[in-house]
């Protein structure tokens, strides 16, 4: 094996903590693809005999080149305009391949990757370098270029920030699918009493349909405000053939229409009870995501 394939080799048994880095930092899959090729890019042109720690090393790089990336985009108007779900990440019930595994590792549902949109570049790096992968400030404050002390502190907002808003699912996958069932029946049914019955009163539900000509991104919140979509949820459940799969972590279901998949649902479910659910419902975004094969 020569350096080249030696360093390559090095490279790969990092690839999938990078991935997840980024992927938590950017909420887009192709970006986190963009970033870790990036990573490799800038390691293949350096001399690897001056790197003490390559995982530290690359995460280092990965994080800047996010950090980047995060900046480039919050400076762009069309990014402020133009609200957007993260990239879901799909997989079977059993868990799915160690990738897609590292990728949703500590419940990072996409309740928390919307939260975590609310906040500074800077400030998102920091919680999520420091608070997810245990990285430590003087390393953070070499990317952000502050001291320590600044570092800390942006991840410490950050926390407040986040602390709160999202509550923790429920830890019993088999409950979580209960509950999804139930919504399924009342949706079925068209049942509005059952529906509102298995809804918190504080439920957060965001569809994301696309661009803004397609219908852009919106919110509804309260019980009754979502029980009032029954028609499109009975749409949902009885047009579409309703899948059950893990969106990141979590219970979730993909509807296909004549095996084409049109829409991704992922269920927030704490205390019995649906306390968000995120819909993905653009036609180009789903059909860039790497999605299971229908069932037989």
């Amino acid at each position: 094996m020569n350096t080249d394939d030696f360093l390559a080799s090095r490279f790969e048994e990092h690839r999938s903590h990078l991935k997840a880095v980024a992927y938590r930092m950017l909420g887009s899959l192709a970006e986190a693809d963009d970033a870790v090729q990036e990573s490799w890019l800038r390691l293949s042109r350096t001399d690897s005999r001056e790197i003490d720690n390559l995982g530290g090393w690359l995460t280092t790089v990965v994080g800047r080149v996010c950090l980047d990336m995060l900046r480039a985009r919050t400076s762009r108007r069309e990014d402020l305009l133009e609200q957007r779900l993260p990239d879901p990440v799909i997989s079977p019930e059993d868990g799915g391949d160690p990738e897609q595994q590292a990728l949703v590792a500590d419940a990072v549902g996409l309740a928390l990757l919307v939260v975590l949109e609310s906040l500074s570049p800077a400030e998102r790096l920091a919680f999520v370098l420091h608070d997810m992968f245990a990285v430590p400030f003087e390393q953070i404050a070499t990317i952000v270029d502050r001291t320590p002390s600044t570092a800390k502190k942006l991840a410490s907002r950050a926390r407040q920030r986040v602390r709160g808003t999202v509550p923790l699912p429920d830890p019993d996958p088999s409950r979580q699918r209960q509950v999804v069932d139930a919504f399924l029946a009342a949706a079925r049914g068209g049942d509005f009493e059952a529906l509102l019955s298995i809804l918190d009163p504080d439920v957060v539900v965001r569809v994301d349909a696309g661009a803004v000509a397609k219908g852009g991104m919106w919110t509804i919140t309260g019980a009754a405000a979502v029980a009032g979509q029954m028609a499109n949820f009975k749409r949902f459940s009885t047009v579409y053939a309703a899948e059950p799969v893990l969106v990141n972590g979590v219970v979730g279901l993909v509807g296909r229409q004549n095996g084409e998949v049109r829409s991704v649902l992922s269920f927030f479910v704490t205390d019995g009870r649906i306390a968000a659910l995120d819909i993905l419902s653009d036609p180009d975004r789903l059909a860039q995501l790497v999605l299971i094969p229908p069932a037989e």
